[in-house]
C-alpha cells in the first residue's frame, strides 16, 4: 500500500515509518522542519514540509490524493499546560484538526486512517464512576478525538484508533521527553518520593509495528488499547534510575491524601500564571497517578500482530539519551 504519515518525523511517526517500509509499503511524509533528517532517516521516504494545521480543506485533500492509507501521529499530549481554556485548546487540535484531516482524507479516495490517541480513553470506559472525562480536558478531548475520525470515515474510510500508553524509546536529533517529565526531578533529588500506582507501558519499537497491522488488518471503528507491561512507578523509576547510574537512590512511595496539598498547590500556580493543564490537578492523583493504570494488552497484540519485549532496554536506552545533554 501507499502510506502517508502526518508527522512522520516525529517519534512515533518515524518507527512507524520504519515498520511500514519493512513490510514493504510504500510511505510519504509531511512534518514541520523542526530537525535536520540526515543518513539515519531513510531515503525512501518522501518528505514534504507543512503544516496541517494551517492547510486549507483543499490543500489537505490534494496532499493525501493517490494514498491507500493515512497514519495522523501528530497533536498535543496532556504534557501540554495552554493559556486559558484547556477544553478549547485541546478540542481545536485534537478533535477538530484531526477530523479534518480524516475527512479531507476521506475525500481523497484515501481507504484505511489509523489515528494515534491516548489510553486515557480506555479508562474513562473501564472506570465510568471515576467520570475522567468529566474531570480532565484533555481525556474528554480523547474520546471525542476517536467519537469523531470513526464517525468520518462516513462508510467509505476505514478508520482505527490506537489508545497507546507511557513510550520508552529514542530517535536521532530528538531528546526524549522524559528528560522533562522525570529526568531533572530524578537526577536533583536525593529521595524520589512519587505517587503509589503504575501504568502500562511499551517501546517505541512496538507501537510502530502496531501502527503498521493496524494499516494492515484492523477493523473499523476499533479502539486498540495498545501496550506491553504493567509496571507500578516504583518499578519503573527504579529501571530509570539505573539507567541514569544512580540506581542507589531511595524511593518513597506516597499514598494518595499525602499528596492533596500538591495538588492545591499546583492547582494555585497554574490559577496564577493563567494556564490550565488538560490534567486537572485537583484530580490527577486520585484518579490517575495514585492507580494502577494496567490492563491485559494480549487481545489488541494479537488483532494487531505487534511483538513485545524489551521495556528494560528501552527504558535503559532513554535515560542514556537524556544525558547527553545533561
Amino acid at each position: 500500500m501507499k502510506v502517508f504519515i502526518i508527522g512522520g518525523t516525529g517519534f512515533l511517526g518515524y518507527y512507524s515509518a520504519l515498520e511500514l517500509l519493512q513490510r514493504g509499503h510504500e510511505v510519504a511524509t509531511v512534518s514541520l522542519p523542526d530537525i535536520a533528517l540526515g543518513d539515519w532517516f531513510p531515503d525512501q521516504v518522501a518528505v514534504e514540509y507543512g503544516n496541517v494545521f494551517e492547510m486549507s480543506d483543499v490543500q489537505l485533500r490534494e496532499l493525501l490524493a493517490g494514498y491507500d492509507a493515512v497514519v495522523y501521529a501528530v497533536g498535543p499530549d496532556d504534557r501540554v499546560k495552554p493559556k486559558g481554556d484547556a477544553y478549547t485548546f485541546f478540542h481545536e487540535r485534537l478533535v477538530l484538526a484531526c477530523g479534518r484531516v480524516v475527512a479531507a482524507a476521506r475525500k481523497a479516495g484515501v481507504k484505511r486512517c489509523v489515528v494515534l490517541g491516548s489510553y486515557f480513553a480506555y479508562f474513562d470506559r473501564v472506570w465510568q464512576e471515576q467520570r475522567l472525562a468529566a474531570h480532565h480536558p484533555y481525556i474528554r478531548c480523547r474520546i471525542e478525538q476517536a467519537e469523531r475520525v470513526i464517525r468520518e470515515g462516513g462508510g467509505k474510510m476505514d478508520v482505527m484508533v490506537l489508545e497507546l500508553p507511557y513510550i520508552f524509546g529514542t530517535m536521532p536529533e530528538r531528546t526524549p521527553l522524559w528528560k522533562d517529565i522525570l529526568v531533572t526531578m530524578l537526577m536533583n533529588s536525593r529521595i524520589v518520593f512519587f505517587p503509589k500506582g503504575g501504568t502500562n507501558m511499551i517501546s517505541v519499537r512496538h507501537v510502530g509495528e502496531a501502527v503498521a497491522g493496524a494499516i494492515e488488518t484492523g477493523q473499523h471503528g476499533q479502539r486498540y488499547t495498545i501496550g506491553d507491561v504493567n509496571m507500578t512507578w516504583k518499578q519503573m523509576l527504579r529501571m530509570m534510575l539505573e539507567g541514569l547510574g544512580i540506581g542507589n537512590k531511595r524511593i518513597i512511595s506516597l499514598p494518595c491524601f499525602l499528596m492533596n496539598s500538591t495538588a492545591k498547590s499546583m492547582k494555585k500556580k497554574e490559577i496564577a500564571e493563567g494556564i490550565q493543564s488538560g490534567l486537572d490537578p485537583l484530580y490527577l492523583f486520585r484518579d490517575i497517578q495514585c492507580r494502577q493504570m494496567w490492563y491485559d494488552p494480549t487481545p489488541s497484540a494479537k488483532a494487531l500482530g505487534y511483538g513485545r519485549g524489551g521495556i528494560e532496554t528501552a527504558i535503559d536506552e532513554t535515560m542514556k539519551a537524556c544525558l547527553k545533554d545533561v
